[in-house]
């Protein structure tokens, strides 16, 4: 039952007139399939009932499988209501095309292509359609394919485009995957050391990636799953929220580790502190939640194995330490037992897993948890060593790898600035190419992996480790795709990019310019064009990327200018190749308060203040670490208004430029005060609208005393100053 706001557009209406039309177009289908060539009784209907994805669905009723179930009159595929919209079906296996036919809707296509594709993100035209009229389109086709799609460019009214059938015929030339993934219930069989995941009685070696967009997003992005070879894609939480996902990788042929979140994880969403010992609330009303969707999903095609929690027993020293730790972790692996021994009297039919962070969990998950089928873990850069692990423990169980692919940024060397050193995108792709080659070479006991991460953030962590960030497609994207598809022939493949170097480093004056070089090179020989990003993460927290200011020098050498906040920056060059491929390389550089002529007056002068912070943080943080010309210091004072902070500089002065480098903790409303003898004041300069970072300011006078007195800070903590600056 849907709703109707007034702000919607009117629904469309099944008058007399449109079923007539649709009476006409059935005739006209008829008639055209009456007509057409004796040839065409040769040729087999290769696409009824094969897996159908779409751009977009208008509702629940009108999803892409409808226009290929053979009703030509009662169902029916339809788009949002906007062009470039497009249906795909997948025949399954690579086959010789001879023609097409859309029986259209009342919503039909004015223009449009028909393209063919082998693996199903090359595509290649084999019919454009200008000027259409609707009714039934019965095109010939010359051409090869596993994948067949009808890419709308114009539409013939304000509606979407929708098609009663999009049927291909053509004859099967084999090549590519013949059938769906088996069917049927999925086993964990085999003896020690010589297990094997079947699913419907058939061998199945997870080849996966952990899945990052929205669940709706599947039918957007699951093609472009398959199409790289993988056959699962892994998830952190299953919900109400996770059927159209469960739909879409059906339709795909891709099964789904539904997983199951618990406090406290280590991962995306982790927080909370549950004590499992003696939070019977909390277990059972988790017990329950997990049962619930068990028995919903159970029957799902899509759905593997069960996977309970994420690095829960690494999130627990979070919360407590010693001997109460070691009680917690026996306790929690305890419970994912009862989950696991719950999930089986519901499902039989699929395995249950748990993830944790590395081997250290195994030990526990053997002792307390023997209903668990398999075992599962996240590793990076130290994915190789599992093995040893395994062998080492004397575990009797097989496993599989749930999160694995480059070093992380727990795991590699800091850099100059002191922040982790980024690998480069040929270290990455190579990162994801040894991690699959160490879990294949333990045959018989690592069951697969899910790869991270399929995920389109473009932020920091997106540019760390997803394969396709805002879509584009990494050399680690190629790396996957080559290790599951067992080809070198990918297709075309992005800009790599080398030595690339950031100067000055260590001293980038705020709102300066920094040169930033890398050695840029198209394998395909494609025209490159540059794009220049800023995160402030380490500087302020903020892991978003935002476009930078920058000029081209030529050569693979930009001008940048560095942002206002001081701190460490990491500057990324985007290098696109017009194919939707992108070489993205970051180094970091630290942004310092832009210098300033003369000699700094106040270094190492005595300093005093209305208050200081003693204990907090950092702190000590006393007025003194304000002119010790480091900015690594801090004064810092209560949390309170109004506040001063004042420098003797031993004699009067002349005055130029005043210079504070503040702390997070800034001062909005300030006046610099100016005095001879420490007792009588005059003004010099005031602001009500002070925004931190750094604040230049041009002086005139003499005094042998220069006070800040504060009156509106910018946060709700004190006033902080790293350091003051008085030149004359």
């Amino acid at each position: 039952m849907s709703r109707a706001s007034l702000t919607d557009p009117p629904p469309r209406r099944r008058t007399g007139g449109a079923l007539l039309a649709a009476g006409l177009l059935l005739a006209s289908s008829l008639t055209t399939l009456a007509l057409a060539p004796a040839a065409h009784a040769a040729d087999t209907l290769l696409s009824q009932g094969r897996p159908a994805t779409a751009s977009s669905q208008e509702g629940d009723g009108y999803a892409p499988a409808a226009a290929v179930d053979g009703n030509l009159t009662g169902t029916r595929w339809a788009s949002q209501w906007s062009d470039q919209q497009w249906i795909q079906v997948d025949l399954g296996q690579q086959a010789t095309l001879s023609r097409v036919v859309l029986t259209w809707e009342a919503a039909y296509g004015k223009d449009y292509a028909v393209q063919a594709s082998d693996n199903g993100t090359d595509w290649r035209t084999l019919r454009t359609v200008t000027g259409g009229d609707g009714g039934t389109d019965d095109l010939a086709l010359s051409g090869t394919g596993r994948y067949v799609r009808m890419q709308g460019i114009a539409r013939a009214g304000g509606y979407g485009y929708s098609l009663w059938e999009f049927q291909v015929y053509g004859s099967a030339t084999g090549g590519g995957t013949t059938q769906p993934p088996p069917g049927g219930p999925v086993k964990v069989e085999g003896t020690q050391g010589a297990w094997r995941l079947t699913v419907g009685g058939q061998p199945y070696t997870v080849k996966g990636v952990t899945w990052g967009p929205a669940a709706s997003a599947g039918p957007t992005y699951l093609p472009d799953v398959k199409a790289m070879g993988a056959n699962t894609i892994r998830t952190w939480g299953t919900d109400a929220s996770t059927k159209p996902l469960l739909d879409s990788a059906a339709a795909n042929g891709i099964r789904v580790i539904n997983g199951f979140w618990l406090q406290p994880g280590g991962g995306p969403g982790a927080g909370g502190c549950v004590d499992y010992v003696t939070d019977t609330t909390y277990k059972t009303n988790a017990l329950t939640e997990f049962a619930k969707w068990v028995d919903t999903y159970k029957s799902h095609p899509a759905t593997l194995m069960w996977n309970v929690g994420n690095e829960s027993v690494l999130g627990l020293q979070n919360c407590y330490s010693g001997a109460q730790l070691e009680t917690q972790r026996n306790a929690y692996t305890s419970f994912v037992n009862d989950v696991a021994k719950k999930i089986h009297s519901i499902d039989p039919d699929h395995p249950v897993t748990s993830t944790d962070a590395w081997t250290g969990a195994w030990p526990y998950y053997q002792r307390n948890a023997p209903d668990l089928d398999l075992y599962a873990m996240n590793s990076y850069n130290n994915v190789c060593k599992v093995r040893q692990d395994w062998i080492d423990g004397g575990y009797t169980k097989p496993y599989i790898i749930t999160e694995t692919g480059p070093a992380g940024e727990w795991e590699v060397p800091n850099d100059v600035n002191g922040v982790p050193d980024e690998p480069t995108d040929v270290q990455k792709a190579d990162g994801y190419t040894k991690a699959w080659n160490c879990v294949t070479a333990h045959q018989g006991v690592a069951l697969g992996a899910t790869l991270f991460h399929y995920g389109t953030e473009h932020d920091f962590g997106g540019v760390w480790f997803n394969l396709v960030p805002d879509g584009l497609k990494r050399l680690s994207y190629y790396a996957v795709k080559r290790a599951y598809t067992g080809t070198t022939a990918v297709g075309n493949t992005p800009p790599v990019l080398s030595n690339m170097t950031v100067s000055p480093a260590t001293s980038a004056p705020a709102g300066g310019e920094f040169t930033v070089h890398a050695d840029v090179r198209d394998p395909d020989g494609d025209p490159v064009t540059y794009k220049v990003f800023l995160s402030g993460n380490y500087a302020g927290g903020d892991k978003g990327l935002v476009a930078a200011q920058w000029r081209s020098t030529g050569n693979g050498t930009f001008a940048v200018t560095a942002p206002q906040k001081l701190g460490v920056w990491k500057v990324y060059v985007q290098a696109e190749d017009g194919h939707g491929n992108a070489g993205i390389e970051t180094k970091s550089v630290r942004v310092v308060a832009p210098p300033v002529g003369g000699t700094n007056l106040a270094l190492n002068r005595p300093a005093t203040a209305s208050s200081s912070q003693q204990s907090y943080g950092d702190c000590p943080c006393t007025p003194q670490l304000a002119v010790d010309g480091r900015a690594d210091t801090r004064w810092a004072s209560d949390w309170s208004d109004p506040q001063w902070i004042q420098v003797d500089l031993g004699a009067a002065k002349a005055l130029r430029t005043l210079q504070l480098v503040w702390d997070p903790a800034y001062g909005k409303a300030y006046t610099v005060q100016l005095s001879d003898d420490g007792t009588t004041w005059r003004s010099a300069y005031s602001t009500t609208a002070g925004d931190g970072d750094v604040d230049t300011i041009g002086l005139t006078g003499t005094a042998r005393y220069v006070r800040l007195q504060l009156t509106a800070r910018g946060t709700g903590w004190g006033y902080s100053l790293h350091e003051i600056g008085i030149y004359g």
